[in-house]
């Protein structure tokens, strides 16, 4: 039976539901936290190494994630990732000793979200549009602001009335139950189904498809891992995804604290990272549909820009702690920097596009999450040594800007025109 729009859309409405569920589902480690520390009185480090250590198996799992893409599809790794994050939230509240938190939080949950996050999704779901591929990409990237308004005020409720570990269980139930059915209508790529990119109709042999490949010879070559990684754009990319990154978790990770340091109440804290999550649902479908019209180059330096104000602000806050200031920070911050996940998987997809796209991307992932586990971990550090955090956040503004050029220098643009620059590909031809 033929649907009457594009199944593209049909991809996307799954990836939002699982980006709402699944990440949140990792997040919520946040709201478990504290009973925990409450019920066996373990250090605060050890505790929260159990998250730590998620992202370290994250990072391993990474690359074997985008191999497994390319020779199976989305399907297998999301059910993949869906059977370990629902193990690992129903098997934790089992929990009674650190190494349990580490093989369930750390292990299992930490290798399932690789595959139900940002990583996993961007692995196929730009095959499925060119045109709209930003505004694809931003809508179903937005589930995560919806499910953090919505799942984990549900999950906190449940830990207040029920206990941490009955509200585990049911995340767990909610993981298997949701996402295992509707991810089987995942697709790797259109032509699968006998569809093109957007939904466009096949060409017919009067008319000539318009094609948005600016560099030919780019293009021809059959791109795999190894020959990605002898190119000068493979790690001009890697440096722009771990800036990025690295900038996204100093501020995220530290935020709350810092506010609290300088004198605002746990209220306005708690208020001002929810307002971030919630600026950042317009942020990432605008500037998504915003990078198809003017490039992906141009939204990256936009994201970059609003890190860096962010960082401004944060800084200018210890010294005039202004309501005004914590509005600066969290709309730069939400509604600008987080437009970054919008165009992640499109700008590699620009220029390693092919069947080996998988493998190239989930170990650039490699470089993204370094820069994740660098950010906090840079930024505690600098605050332990210079007792403040003026120095860590100037830092992480330049870091954020230094990502922005390294994306003008790999220059997707110039390898594949996004839908508003089409006359880029068009006049090529008759230059030459």
């Amino acid at each position: 039976m033929r649907l009457p729009f594009f199944y593209g859309w049909i991809i996307v409405a799954v990836t939002f539901v699982t980006m709402a569920i699944g990440v949140n589902a990792r997040t919520s480690f946040s709201l478990f936290y504290p009973p925990i520390l409450n019920e066996f009185g373990w250090d605060r480090g050890v505790t929260a190494g159990a998250f730590s250590f998620g992202f370290l198996v994250s990072a391993v799992m990474s690359p074997a994630m985008g191999k497994l893409m390319d020779r199976a599809g989305p399907r297998a790794v999301m059910e993949l990732g869906v059977v370990l994050m629902a193990a690992g939230l129903l098997l934790a509240p089992l929990t009674t000793q650190p190494w349990h938190l580490y093989l369930t939080i750390g292990v299992l949950v930490g290798a399932g979200s690789i595959c139900l996050g940002y990583s996993g999704q961007s692995l196929f779901l730009p095959n499925w549009f060119s045109r709209k591929r930003g505004l694809a990409v931003g809508i179903a990237f937005a589930g995560v602001g919806i499910g953090s308004i919505t799942v984990l005020p549900w999950v906190q409720s449940m830990i207040e009335q029920t206990g941490w570990r009955t509200a585990c269980t049911a995340m767990g139930i909610l993981v298997l139950a949701v996402l295992a059915p509707i991810n089987l209508l995942l697709r790797k790529r259109p032509q699968d189904m006998g569809l093109l990119p957007d939904g466009d109709p096949a060409p017919s042999a009067s008319t000539r498809p318009v094609s948005n490949v600016v560099d030919p010879a780019w293009v021809s070559i059959d791109w795999t891992l190894g020959r990605a990684v002898r190119t000068a754009r493979f790690w001009w990319l890697a440096l722009g995804y771990f800036g990025g990154l690295y900038a996204w978790y100093a501020v995220q990770v530290h935020q709350t604290k810092y506010l609290l340091d300088i004198g605002f109440t746990p209220g306005v804290a708690a208020w001002a990272l929810g307002l971030v999550s919630l600026f950042g649902i317009p942020g990432q479908i605008f500037l998504g549909h915003l990078s198809d019209r003017i490039g992906r180059e141009w939204v990256w330096s936009i994201s970059g820009l609003g890190f860096a104000i962010c960082f401004a602000a944060l800084i200018a806050l210890e010294y005039a702690p202004h309501l005004a200031l914590v509005y600066v920070m969290v709309i730069s911050q939400g509604l600008l920097g987080y437009g970054v996940t919008s165009i992640m998987g499109a700008v590699v997809a620009e220029i390693f596009q092919g069947e080996h796209f998988g493998s190239i991307f989930g170990t650039l992932m490699l470089a993204a999450l370094a820069g994740g586990a660098a950010g906090p971990f840079v930024t505690g550090l600098l605050h332990d040594l210079t007792g403040t955090y003026t120095l860590a956040f100037a830092i992480g503004g330049v870091i954020s800007l230094v990502a922005a050029a390294a994306i003008w220098v790999a220059a997707p643009g110039k390898v594949r025109a996004v839908a508003g620059r089409l006359h880029q590909a068009q006049a090529l031809p008759r230059a030459s």
